[in-house]
């Protein structure tokens, strides 16, 4: 055993899970892309005809900004179905169905799954979408900052994980 300390968080995260390697950016991205393939299949059997009877209800119109009821109650669902998704296998399994065709996985801190609330909270960013007429540009900010983040941290980990409490995606294959 060395006297050395990690240098930061993120070593230290790396410390308590043993050989774990975190996954880098680009098979993260498959994974989600997959997950988004699934979603958003999900999406036009439940949403759009929600979307469609509100807007010849009359209430689904534009609205404020382009944005009528309509779309907020599509947005809601959307983020609650994405929000759920990701929450319940990433705590219940560990991973989502992106994640076991690219063989990863999510953990907490202590290298098993994570709780509902850390994974809720490491997903919580897709509500952002939910926002009027922003909604969309603050999700595409907070996907750029996690990009940036899980890039460049030598341990593959997003501001999302860190918000998470500690959660990591790691190589199990």
């Amino acid at each position: 055993m060395t006297d050395q300390q990690p240098e930061n968080s993120d070593q230290a995260g790396a410390d308590a899970q043993g050989a774990a390697i975190g996954a880098d950016l680009g098979v993260r991205f498959v994974a989600r892309l997959i997950d988004a393939i699934i979603l958003w299949l999900v999406f036009v059997i439940i949403i759009v005809p929600i979307v469609v009877v509100a807007i010849f209800s009359g209430s689904g119109g534009l609205g404020f900004g382009g944005f009528g009821i309509g779309n907020l109650v599509a947005a809601v669902i959307g983020a609650a179905v994405t929000i759920g998704y990701f929450a319940y296998l990433e705590s219940s399994r560990g991973q989502t169905v992106g994640k076991m065709v690219m063989k990863l996985k999510t953990v907490g801190p202590d290298g098993e799954n994570p709780s509902m609330e850390m994974a809720a909270k490491h997903n919580a960013w897709y509500a952002l979408g939910v926002i009027p007429i922003i909604g969309w540009l603050l999700q595409l900010g907070a996907t750029i900052y996690i990009a940036v983040t899980i890039n460049s941290s030598p341990t593959h980990t997003g501001w999302h994980d860190t918000f998470a409490g500690g959660t990591r995606v790691i190589k199990i294959g």
